[in-house]
């Protein structure tokens, strides 16, 4: 393991002398990838240099263990039990640091909420998601823009496609795909009865160019008046979009903007980040099955989550983690749940390595 870490190290300091390199730190276009794989090997090149210091502190104190002066060698050995219970917390967070990442873990994201069953209950939770994650993203000084919406006009939604950047957007919210459960008392329920009602989460790594090529030749585009709030444009111009792939057969409407362009434009993009999407649920179901994988199935129309209203409860059943903050998540607080997801899909990786 050192001498993978020490590789590790000088290839941090390399980048760092290249980046400092006036040829490249002129030239943008050379620069930024150096600059990001330089940032992203800083925590392992961190906790890699902590680690070496600690084997070579073992060194020294059992080289004095085997000397003759008894009052360093009392003061050595107390010290080795200290130093030999870091070096195997080091490993155990080292072997974590240096299982494989996920290139799409960097990039910026489409998220796509549905109302499911239960009618203006179901629109109602999916404008309570929609909240969850427009606030989880405020939280983290992410951006994000509303690309197509449809509101029921009680409050609810029955859609919401919203992109989304940030640094590790994708990362940080690929657990939240499936299907949400809520379970509550409807505003318009007089008898106060529980219903149950669900919302579909689809979250989509931002497709770019060089990751997905679309032909003109395979899609279909209409034009149509857009409906809703928006503008005077609004059912007196044709600036609303609906692009059919094709091959696939995906179906993509945006009317938010205010113009027939920025609506192609948009709906391009989450054309594109959906069959991005689907490719890469491919690679998880067919990892998925190799592992069996609790986390990250591929599987969009498994039930992840259930909120218990009468309970404030919220449980993720895919590692059967249950808090009691509802009041908090429903602000956007989701912090933890990710962290435990996160957590449970590197056991499995670890796992999977160790088979």
């Amino acid at each position: 393991m050192r001498q993978k870490l020490e590789a590790i190290v000088a290839k941090h300091t390399n980048l760092a002398a290249q980046m400092a390199d006036p040829e490249i730190y002129g030239d943008q276009e050379k620069l930024t990838p150096i600059a990001i794989e330089h940032s992203a090997m800083e925590k392992i090149v961190n906790v890699g240099k902590e680690y070496i210091s600690v084997l070579d502190q073992i060194a020294d104190d059992k080289e004095i263990l085997d000397g003759d002066d008894d009052d360093l060698k009392e003061i050595a050995q107390e010290e080795l039990g200290e130093l030999e219970a870091q070096q195997e917390k080091l490993e155990a967070d080292i072997k974590v640091l240096l299982l494989p990442k996920d290139p799409m873990d960097n990039k910026n994201l489409i998220l796509e909420i549905r109302a499911g069953t239960g009618g203006d209950e179901a629109a109602l939770f999916a404008a309570d998601l929609f909240r969850v994650y427009t606030r989880y993203a405020e939280r983290n000084g992410w951006t994000f823009k509303i690309m197509n919406s449809s509101d029921t006009g009680i409050g609810g939604m029955k859609e919401a496609i919203v992109s989304m950047q940030g640094k590790g957007a994708f990362g940080m919210l690929k657990y939240e795909s499936g299907v949400h459960r809520v379970q509550r008392v409807p505003k318009t329920e007089t008898s106060g009865r529980v219903h149950t009602s669900a919302a579909t989460v689809a979250v989509m790594p931002e497709a770019e160019d060089v990751d997905i090529e679309i032909l003109d030749a395979d899609l279909k585009i209409d034009t149509y008046r857009a409906s809703g709030a928006g503008g005077q444009h609004v059912n007196k111009t044709e600036s609303a979009i609906r692009i059919t792939h094709i091959p696939t057969g995906l179906v993509v409407t945006c009317q938010d903007e205010s113009s027939q362009h920025k609506n192609r434009a948009a709906a391009l993009k989450v054309l594109k980040s959906r069959i991005l999407a689907a490719e890469q649920e491919k690679v998880a179901a067919k990892r998925a099955a190799e592992r069996r994988s609790l986390v990250s199935t591929g599987d969009r129309s498994a039930k992840i989550r259930t909120y218990n209203f009468s309970q404030g409860r919220v449980t993720d059943h895919r590692i059967n983690f249950t808090t009691y903050r509802l009041n908090e998540i429903l602000d956007g607080d989701i912090t933890e749940i990710i962290e435990q997801l996160k957590i449970a899909e590197q056991q499995e990786l670890l796992a999977a390595e160790m088979d």
